[in-house]
């Protein structure tokens, strides 16, 4: 078969690859003029290693990405247990494990005891029906109390998910306990390392990618799709969402379009600093809980990774999740950067900011709002035009996006329909 994957990101090298390990002839579209999507970094001429656009770290239950790595030739991935903290008004405390819960001095020992109980039983647990019926805010005021949740997730969902932050079903919460690890995976030269292997792969295996190249919109004649003038017996879209109903009005039912426009989303916004000295003296992640702060997390990437790859700079992710009309997407690089700079400087050393280099990246539909309407309506895999899928970040869920669940995803429309 003739195949068109739409978006070359994590999702569709994935698929690629294993469409033409199969013998399908592939043509990859991607609009941008490099493939990677999300997870797609740049370098500077002083750096040695290029850092992702936006934070990106696995964790050691990504089997997934980690299995596909290995069917790759690609074995670069190295693992280590940074800090990870959270910041409140009281000062910096570690809540990466049950020992540094214990310690937390914010909780009495009931709360500490209920809370430590039900993380349990969110890491042990299976996926269970009820986590769907309530809110995380639901789920987590009755069974760890209202003073556990109030410290511990609170500003967290607040800070994530914004006006919606109500209205998060509880898988949310337990998928986020269920796959975290201590122990965090980078890869020896960042993941456009990886991309760039794969796209090597993928190359020689057949696979044509078609980098700079937008769809406009997608036409069927008989049986065969059209795409910039090009026939192809099937289609797998990795692209958002709300962009794949925007060019696929000529092939899909009006009432099935009109099921995504329920679902809501949000803008990731990163600065990354780079500055001579570090703002976090041990974190690479710090969650900031106070709700005066307008920054969701704090990430020190040379606080993981040595900062020798970098040009002995240290580099720090500000990161924030956006709606629409957030004024923030609209600042220019400085004056968001002036924004945030009293903040950070109460946070961190004096001098730690001194004449930082910026560079600032924001990506539209970054973080699904998983509420109730987003259970109904959300995308599957198979559609109502025959042999056109769907395999993108939407369908991670309960999961938070990542290259692990890209690469999952990837593989498994492979796997179910061709």
């Amino acid at each position: 078969m003739k195949i068109a994957i739409l978006g070359g990101g994590v999702t569709g090298l994935a698929a690629a690859h294993d469409l033409s390990k199969k013998g399908h002839s592939v043509t990859v579209f991607e609009k941008s003029p490099v493939l990677g999507g999300l997870a797609v970094g740049f370098k500077q001429k002083n750096w040695q290693w290029p850092i992702e656009r936006a934070y990106h770290h696995i964790f050691s239950s990504d089997t997934d990405i980690l299995r596909f790595a290995k069917d790759t030739g690609f074995n670069g991935f190295f693992f280590k247990k940074p800090h990870t903290d959270s910041l409140y008004e009281e000062g910096l405390f570690s809540l990466g494990s049950p020992l540094s819960l214990l310690r937390f001095p914010l909780l009495t020992l009931l709360d500490k005891f209920r809370a430590g109980t039900i993380l349990a039983y969110l890491k042990l647990s299976p996926f269970l029906g009820i986590y769907e019926r309530m809110t995380t805010e639901e789920f987590l005021r009755k069974t760890m109390g209202k003073h556990a949740y109030g410290v511990l997730f609170q500003e967290l969902l607040r800070k994530k998910f914004g006006k919606y932050a109500g209205n998060i079903v509880s898988s949310w919460i337990w998928s986020r306990v269920k796959k975290r690890t201590q122990k965090l995976g980078y890869i020896n030269g960042g993941f456009q390392t990886f991309i760039e292997h794969l796209e090597v792969v993928n190359t020689k295996q057949g696979v044509v990618f078609k980098k700079g190249k937008g769809i406009e919109d997608i036409v069927k004649k008989g049986k065969k799709y059209v795409i910039n003038g090009e026939y192809f017996d099937s289609v797998i879209s990795t692209l958002p969402t709300q962009a794949l109903a925007q060019i696929g009005k000529k092939i899909f039912p009006a009432s099935y379009l009109k099921q995504f426009s329920n679902l809501h989303y949000l803008w990731a916004q990163v600065l990354i600093l780079e500055t001579d000295k570090p703002l976090l003296k041990k974190s690479y992640w710090l969650n900031v809980c106070i709700p005066e702060f307008p920054i969701t997390v704090l990430v020190q990437h040379t606080n993981f990774v040595s900062k020798k790859y970098y040009g002995d700079k240290h580099l720090l992710y500000v990161g924030n999740y956006l709606e629409d009309n957030s004024p923030l997407l609209k600042m220019t690089d400085r004056v968001l950067y002036n924004h945030f700079k009293p903040y950070l400087q109460a946070i961190g050393p004096k001098g730690a900011l001194q004449q930082p280099k910026i560079y600032r990246f924001q990506a539209p539909y970054a973080q699904p709002i998983f509420d109730k309407e987003f259970l109904k309506n959300k995308p599957d895999f198979i559609t109502p035009a025959q042999n056109f899928y769907i395999a993108n970040l939407d369908m991670t869920y309960p999961h938070d996006r990542g290259t692990n669940y890209a690469v999952k995803l990837g593989r498994e429309v492979v796997e179910k329909f061709f």
